[in-house]
């Protein structure tokens, strides 16, 4: 048995993954997340989610979910394997804000310096003191 998200129904596995979507998702900007968490946990932020999965389960419908199989795939409950997929997938649900311009930016510039650390060949430090 899981939760639908009072916020977004998303589908939760347990309490504890309702209360880390919760969190996380207000942290992350989505100020009806925040403002549901305000109202029902005004201590959220201070909980351990155990201890949120407590409070926020008991305002949130309980939902069949698929049985997740545990053969050591490097995460629990069917979660996505990363935080990057994990917010890709978020983000394309229905009732998902877009993106600012400016966290568009960040996130394109972000990815650019990734690439780049990527394809390094470990150089760099030898050049940057070349030039000192």
């Amino acid at each position: 048995m899981g939760y639908a998200c009072p916020v977004c129904a998303a589908e939760q596995a347990d309490a504890k993954h309702l209360a880390n979507h919760l969190a996380v998702t207000a942290s992350l900007g989505r100020d009806n997340h925040r403002e549901w968490l305000e109202e029902h946990a005004p201590s959220w932020g201070e909980c351990t989610p155990e201890e949120l999965g407590e409070i926020v389960s008991q305002h949130a419908d309980e939902i069949e979910t698929p049985e997740f199989d545990d053969h050591g795939h490097g995460h629990d409950h069917g979660r996505p394997g990363g935080l990057e997929e994990g917010l890709a997938q978020q983000s394309q649900q229905p009732g998902r804000g877009s993106l600012t311009a400016e966290a568009e930016s960040v996130l394109q510039e972000a990815h650019e310096l990734t690439r780049q650390m990527q394809s390094d060949d470990g150089d760099t430090d030898g050049d940057a003191n070349e030039n000192a």
